[in-house]
């Protein structure tokens, strides 16, 4: 009813302006204001629920396949993602020698705890179909429910094809996806998701599209939501990060900032790790866990050296036991 509304406001202003049979230059002013403002409303403010990762153009698909490759852990993920390489490329092979392929879906769901590299994996896709001719720029656009459904009647539609028009020629990526369906009474995830199914279909020689989030809530969200069971067929599964795997994110970090731990801070960052993994739950936060662990290590290094007299290069590069958090 919003055009009604401001047709209504300006025939009742124009109304007032004429009561006394004269339209001053003011008033002709205010009337102009009155109509732009009501028919032209200012512009959305940014969406801070967004986050729009660029892609480099001079990168080449070998180093997103090295990046890939470099990546600890994730064997699965990662030996899925190369068959799904190779499948886009002999695909589009048959049809450059004029034979039939079968349609491609590129979207995906990925599935699993967080912290396990899914954001992370999506970037990597995303720039992958833009090496293999899928999408033309390539990059990702990463939100949440928050950054799909909007306050007020009649504007959740507006703010998801704003942020899948953000995303065209690239990658949406929809994390905790489930969490677009409430039972809450006037909730608007419906109207999310029937608009952004429409625009799926609508934009689909531009639009990839990525869900994630836990494994049980997403198979549940996808199998009772027929617009998207049919569209996407292609799970990846992000197992949690074991212990030894834990082990090298954190030596990795000290890599690059040029820490090192000694035996005994080893021995006790092995057994921090281990108990966190046996103990985890299911919002473990798994590569989250291991970054806030160090850190943590950090501060407290900090805390233990600052009143020392004479600070050398070796103490402050020295991660010792008592540096370690518990877990």
């Amino acid at each position: 009813m919003f055009d009604e509304y401001a047709t209504a406001l300006c025939r009742f202003a124009t109304i007032l302006s004429k009561a006394d049979n004269v339209v001053t230059k003011y008033e002709e002013e205010t009337l102009k204001a009155i109509f732009q403002i009501t028919h032209y409303p200012l512009p959305e403010e940014k969406n801070n629920a967004l986050n729009i990762s660029n892609v480099d153009k001079n990168e080449t698909l070998d180093e997103v396949l090295s990046e890939l490759d470099s990546l600890t852990g994730l064997e699965a993920v990662k030996q899925e993602v190369k068959s799904l390489i190779n499948y886009i490329k002999v695909q589009k092979e048959r049809e450059k020698v004029g034979l039939k392929s079968s349609q491609v879906s590129y979207h995906c769901v990925f599935t699993g705890s967080p912290g396990t590299g899914k954001t992370t994996i999506a970037r990597i896709v995303a720039k992958i179909y833009l090496h293999l001719g899928v999408l033309s720029k390539g990059h990702l656009v990463e939100t949440d429910r928050s950054g799909l459904i909007a306050e007020y009647v009649g504007q959740t539609a507006m703010k998801v094809n704003r942020t899948v028009d953000s995303a065209l020629n690239g990658v949406l990526f929809i994390d905790e996806a489930y969490s677009l369906v409430s039972e809450l009474q006037g909730d608007y995830g419906k109207e999310a998701i029937a608009t952004l199914i429409k625009r799926i279909e609508d934009d689909r020689d531009k639009l990839v599209v990525i869900l994630a989030g836990y494994t049980d809530e997403m198979k549940t969200f996808i199998d009772t939501n027929p617009g998207f069971k049919s569209r996407f067929n292609r799970y990846i599964v992000f197992a949690d990060y074991t212990p030894p795997e834990m082990e090298e994110i954190y030596k990795q970090s000290c890599k690059k900032l040029d820490y090192k731990l000694t035996v005994e801070a080893e021995q006790r960052l092995v057994a921090v790790l281990g108990t966190a993994y046996n103990n985890r739950d299911k919002s473990f936060g798994n590569g989250r866990f291991v970054r806030n662990t160090f850190e943590k290590t950090l501060e407290k290094q900090a805390n233990r050296i600052a009143g020392t007299s004479e600070i050398t290069k070796e103490i402050l590069t020295t991660i010792i036991a008592d540096d370690i958090p518990n877990a």
